[in-house]
């Protein structure tokens, strides 16, 4: 039988420059995130925005690790990485 997913949403945030992709993908590849769903985009005056669902059901780190070191790549690139997993995701938009 197959492992349920453990979705998580990343939202990657700033102004467009080149490695972004490859350095948040990299960092999740490293530690064992599947990415299942990725979209991105340039808007208006060069702001690059990307939203991906990834799974982390064999995550090699905690999501309170993920959160932190993915910050961390999100200032060395000059954007704002924020993650959130689908429990509170659906909690707060609840009807």
């Amino acid at each position: 039988m197959e492992k349920q997913k453990e979705l998580v949403f990343i939202t990657v945030i700033g102004q467009d420059r080149k490695g972004v992709v490859a350095s948040i993908s990299g960092y999740l590849y490293r530690k064992d995130v599947n990415i299942v769903d990725i979209n991105q985009r340039i808007m208006t005056d060069g702001y690059f925005v990307m939203s991906m669902a990834v799974d982390a059901k064999a995550a090699t780190v905690s999501m309170t690790e993920m959160s932190r070191e993915l910050d961390q790549v999100g200032r060395e690139l000059g954007m704002q990485v924020q993650i959130q997993h689908e429990n509170v995701f659906r909690m707060m938009h609840r009807i």
